[in-house]
């Protein structure tokens, strides 16, 4: 485990530090550490700690990862020139440059702009911190590619505040766990510093999940002491055998961490007993050689279990890990887990990119596995200008950089690295991103599959590509599944932004349209664009409907500030008139009020967001100014209703009035379909007032709105419709 005990002295700090220390490099430590006890003598934790404490348990971290005397100094003022009168003209006046770069890095990463105007409201506060912690972390990324050292110093600062966190109240720590997490235990993996990564997915697990945590940890605690007598007798087997064989090597236990064995029993969907019985050793010897001889030995001494070998050393990890792993079933019935590998393999599992800094003075294949842990930071550079929210920055890490990988082939055979779940769109943005553009078809191994196909390990991919065109924007729904990876998406996005600005407008008044309709609020366009494009940061309504129409702006981000308009009209509404409308006194509450020509002479309107027509079963709200509107009962309006007080019994008159209600209709594209879909409409005297159809990849999808005289008469319609060829489904939206 890193640092264990935190330094709380620098005598104690000094000990930490493995490697022999200069006289020079000992007097930079000590400067370091007078000038943070100076700047922080006044300051205390939330726990109540001198501030000084945290600075010495972040370079006691550092200097258990073996880092040089500049980090360790920049661990220890890596909070001066935020929280303290010290400049960063100060730090490099005393330190040079190298550690002011590192201090102003780590300060970077810390230093938020505030937002111009503060929320009122919990959930915009909510809103505004997420995108905080999200420009944050994206800062992150951009500072490990300038300096891989200034997120060691930032990991080591989140490692300790993961230690502390009790001291915060639960929804910090809560926030705070899962942060930790989804992105810095993940990123503490992909760097490739294995001690970080397990201590800091515990410690989140912690206040994550307190009780399966405490669970877990007691079970731990009851059965160590059988586990470790079992553990050393199979270690004492090995080493003797080994040592037979004339094989210099260390062998020992492997830990099983909380919240590993909580993942392997949610995976697997095994009890803890299942997963802890598991034994696990590790094996290290010298050489590469030896790595594979002491496989075949293991495998002579118990039966190797099929499937459960992997050589990571023919084929390092995107990490750069490298181990041989098996496993082998015990006399007992047990299964044995072990990981064979070299000391350098070893020091770069424990410390990952850090090995780099520990054995700079030497020139080793090392330096190579340091290059390809930063590689994939580097290429990060590239969305610098293409991805402005930070918030879509930090889903992009989820999706492209942290999930689980697959790898599938070009025609040539050559090795394409894509999250798990990509579709052949993914695979040809990743190519090149006018392969993606032009992308009109894929063959996976051979075979025809459609766009949104998911790909799997090992495929061979081919795009069709058109010889020029662009994409669709059905790519950009996530209901339709056609792009994976945010790195194609934005792509997407830029294709459409640089498309004709009038297009954009048109299409993103048809999106705010269909989002308007879906809710159910009473907004036109114009009303909606006006009232929320400086809400999204645009200088004019138009310029918020053309980001829409390229996609910059989502329904899903559209949909809960339309829903918080309508609460807002509804609440001035109730300002404006705080006593509920008066009935006539004629109006007989015993029996329901006639939708239409009630004898009552109440304003009646049907609801937009639910359409109802007669044989729903239907209930009245009284508006302020607006007389009764009608819902069907199952509105989601009138389910999360907060004044029941105005709900009225009505119902339908019997007649032959027409009503409008909303269907869509989902088909397999061929010539004459239209035709056969109204003639079944005439048939059922159902007047068509408005069809849409819109072609996506073969199938035609029909939206209308009908003119009905019941539900039955839709029901009955529907049904017919949908016994025609190539019909998949005919159902009414709401």
């Amino acid at each position: 485990m890193v640092g264990v005990q935190n330094p709380t002295t620098l005598e104690f700090l000094l000990e930490q530090i493995r490697d022999p220390l200069s006289p020079s490099d000992r007097a930079l430590i000590e400067r370091a550490y007078q000038i943070a006890e100076r700047a922080h003598c006044h300051q205390t934790r939330a726990s109540g700690e001198p501030y000084l404490y945290h600075c010495l348990a972040v370079a006691g971290i550092l200097a258990e990862l073996r880092m040089d005397p500049p980090v360790i100094a920049a661990g220890l003022l890596h909070d001066v020139v935020e929280d303290t009168g010290v400049t960063l003209d100060d730090i490099r006046r005393e330190f040079g440059e190298e550690i002011a770069r590192l201090v102003d890095g780590v300060t970077k990463l810390k230093y938020i702009d505030r937002l111009r105007a503060q929320p009122e409201d919990g959930e915009a506060r909510r809103t505004a911190r997420d995108e905080q912690s999200a420009e944050n972390i994206r800062k992150i990324f951009f500072a490990m590619v300038e300096d891989p050292r200034v997120v060691l110093i930032k990991l080591a600062d989140r490692l300790h505040n993961m230690r502390t966190l009790g001291a915060l109240p639960p929804e910090k720590q809560k926030r705070i766990a899962r942060e930790t997490l989804e992105i810095y235990a993940p990123l503490a993996n992909r760097l490739g510093i294995w001690q970080l990564k397990w201590e800091l997915e515990d410690l989140a697990f912690r206040y994550l999940e307190p009780e399966k945590y405490r669970e877990i940890a007691q079970a731990i605690d009851e059965r160590r002491a059988e586990r470790e007598r079992h553990i050393q007798k199979i270690v004492e087997r090995i080493k003797a055998r080994l040592a037979e064989e004339g094989i210099q090597a260390e062998v020992t236990g492997r830990a099983k961490h909380i919240y590993s064995i909580y993942r392997k029993m949610l995976r697997k969907g095994v009890s803890f007993d299942q997963v802890y019985d598991v034994r696990a050793v590790r094996i290290i010897v010298n050489t590469i050689p030896e790595c594979y001889q002491v496989l075949g030995i293991i495998h002579s001494m118990w039966r190797p279990i099929p499937k459960e070998f992997d050589d990571y050393i023919a084929n390092p990890k995107d990490n750069s890990y490298r181990s041989l792993h098996t496993a082998v079933m015990l006399e007992d019935g047990k299964t044995l887990e072990v990981q064979i590998r070299t000391w350098e393999m070893h020091w770069e599992a424990e410390y990952g990119i850090a090995a780099h800094w520990i054995y700079k003075e030497q020139v080793s294949k090392r330096d190579l596995a340091y290059e390809k842990k930063v590689a994939w930071l580097r290429s990060l550079m590239e969305w610098r200008n293409e991805v402005t929210s930070a918030k879509e920055f930090v889903e992009s890490l989820k999706t492209d950089v942290f999930e689980d990988r697959i790898y599938v082939f070009t025609p040539k055979g050559h090795v394409i690295d894509l999250p798990r779940g990509s579709t052949p769109i993914d695979f040809a943005y990743h190519i090149h991103t006018e392969l993606g553009h032009r992308c009109r078809g894929a063959r996976v191994n051979g075979k025809w599959v459609p766009l949104n196909y998911v790909l799997q390990m090992g495929d061979q991919v081919e795009i069709i590509p058109a010889k020029q065109g662009g994409p669709s924007r059905d790519w950009l729904d996530p209901a339709k599944g056609y792009v994976k990876t945010s790195r194609a998406r934005q792509k997407i996005r830029q294709w459409f932004k640089q498309q004709g600005r009038a297009e954009n407008i048109l299409h993103g008044r048809e999106i705010l349209a269909q989002e308007i309709r879906r809710l159910g609020v009473p907004f036109s366009v114009d009303e909606a664009a006006h009232r929320l494009y400086g809400e999204f940061g645009y200088k004019e309504p138009e310029d918020l409907l053309a980001a829409i129409g390229w996609g910059d702006v989502s329904p899903e981000q559209l949909a809960p500030r339309l829903i918080r308009m309508e609460e807002e009209r509804r609440r001035e509404e109730q300002k404006a008139a705080p006593e509920l409308p008066t009935l006539p006194e004629r109006y007989d509450a015993s029996r329901p009020v006639l939708v239409e020509n009630n004898p009552q002479g109440l304003l009646m309107q049907l609801a937009r967001c639910c359409n109802p027509v007669p044989g729903d079963e239907v209930i009245g709200y009284i508006t302020r100014n607006r007389g009764i509107t009608i819902h069907r009962r199952n509105c989601p309006n009138i389910l999360n209703i907060r004044s029941p007080e105005r709900l009225i019994e009505v119902q339908f008159p019997a007649g032959e009035k027409g009503y409008p209600v909303e269907v869509e209709i989902v088909a397999i594209d061929r010539v004459g379909l239209l035709h056969e879909i109204s003639g079944v409409l005439k048939d059922e005297q159902i007047n068509i007032a408005r069809i849409t159809v819109d072609t996506r990849n073969g199938f035609a999808v029909f939206q209308a709105t009908l003119e009905v005289r019941s539900a039955a008469q839709l029901h009955r319609a529907l049904a017919r419709i949908e016994q025609i060829p190539n019909v998949r489904e005919a159902h009414r939206r709401r």
